[in-house]
């Protein structure tokens, strides 16, 4: 049984002042909680219909229209978990980092998340203006990728200028990445959905790199999570790592 105090706690937490002031988030589905947890996760509450997730101590059975009153979704999941946040990990300066120049959508930052998970990248380094990773909708997004990469929030001119490795920025005016030499320690700097790399930090790549047009060329851009993919893709390619 969940009081109302406990319900209002938790409902409480899809906002983000909320969650630091709690240092936890929330993920919903019995996947995506599995994964939290096969990851290492530290699990505070779960909450799901019976028969789920049976020999968890901090389990709580509930109903469906609890589930719904809790819930983020437009479709309520079978289960709803709050973990707690993850430590902080130093920084490395080896390898091929990430940066994120104020990235908004949570659906994009899930995505990149996943994005490198995949292609090996530890750490992503995000401006303080990037959406909050634990926003339910990145969470979501991430699939359980949030779990292995670890992300940085932080003024991003200071961080690029204390740079050891080669600072690439995708624009839509650089030179062919299918082109370019890429090194294996590297920092790749992706920008805003609307205005790309702000001009500050612009003034701090060493290197525009593009995705080229191989079509009709009447698509004006892609999307930055769709960038990222390929960008991240041709990098491990070169490199071979």
């Amino acid at each position: 049984m969940v009081s109302k105090n406990e319900l209002k706690l938790i409902t409480s937490l899809q906002q983000k002042k909320c969650r630091d002031r709690e240092g936890v988030f929330i993920a919903e589905g019995p996947k995506i909680i599995q994964d939290f947890i096969n990851a290492g996760a530290s699990l505070v509450k779960l909450l799901s219909l019976k028969g789920q997730f049976d020999g968890i101590s901090v389990k709580v059975e509930v109903d469906p229209k609890t589930l719904k009153k809790i819930s983020g979704l437009k479709t309520p999941n079978t289960a709803f978990a709050i973990f707690k946040k993850f430590p902080e990990s130093k920084i490395t300066r080896t390898g091929l980092s990430l940066c994120l120049d104020g990235i908004q959508d949570p659906g994009n930052l899930g995505t990149i998340i996943r994005l490198a998970d995949w292609f090996g990248v530890s750490q992503i380094i995000c401006s303080e203006h990037t959406v909050d990773c634990y926003n339910p909708k990145v969470v979501q997004a991430t699939m359980g990728s949030l779990a292995r990469v670890s992300l940085h929030y932080t003024d991003l001119a200071p961080y690029l200028k204390q740079h050891t490795p080669i600072v690439y920025g995708g624009f839509m005016n650089g030179a062919s990445i299918y082109e370019t030499q890429l090194p294996k320690d590297a920092i790749l700097v992706m920008g805003n959905e609307g205005n790309g790399i702000s001009s500050e930090i612009e003034r701090l790549i060493d290197t525009k790199v593009s995705i080229p047009n191989m079509g009709s060329g009447q698509t004006e851009s892609l999307n930055v999570a769709s960038a990222t993919a390929i960008l991240l893709s041709e990098f491990k390619r070169s490199t071979g790592k």
